[in-house]
């Protein structure tokens, strides 16, 4: 084995190191804050992304709460939810004409596929996300 041999099979396992690292933290578990700053960036990471909009000041935002929680810990691997408080952010919900809260969009690819304005049951939510998962 020459040095560039050895050079090159060094970067094969870096790079495989990190694909391993990036793969185990890839789907969290738990809803994830979401910003106008990096929401576009969490489409692109994310092939299925659940993104409630919501506000401290919501009561049903605040029944919603335990239902993505739930949500974000079975799919996990499959689906990620984001939270984008619409207090805090007026850009993205301005783009997605979000004029009642909660509202849930679903993204698949990037692109809105779904979208549901109120609270609903886990099941009922779950029906919709399924048709989605591949």
């Amino acid at each position: 084995m020459n040095m560039d041999d050895g050079q090159e099979e060094l970067k094969n396992i870096k790079k495989k190191m990190v694909e391993d690292i990036m793969s185990e933290g890839k789907y969290p578990e738990e809803p994830i804050n979401v910003s106008d700053g990096d929401f576009q960036d969490t489409l692109e990471r994310y092939p299925v992304v659940l993104v409630d909009f919501w506000a401290d000041w919501c009561g049903p935002c605040k029944m919603m709460e335990p239902v993505l929680e739930e949500l974000a810990s079975e799919y996990k691997g499959d689906l990620v939810v984001g939270k984008m408080n619409v207090d805090k952010n007026g850009t993205v919900p301005n783009q997605f004409q979000v004029s009642s809260i909660p509202t849930l969009v679903l993204f698949k690819d990037g692109e809105p596929v779904e979208r549901l304005v109120g609270a609903m049951q886990k099941d009922q939510l779950s029906q919709k996300v399924e048709q989605y998962l591949e």
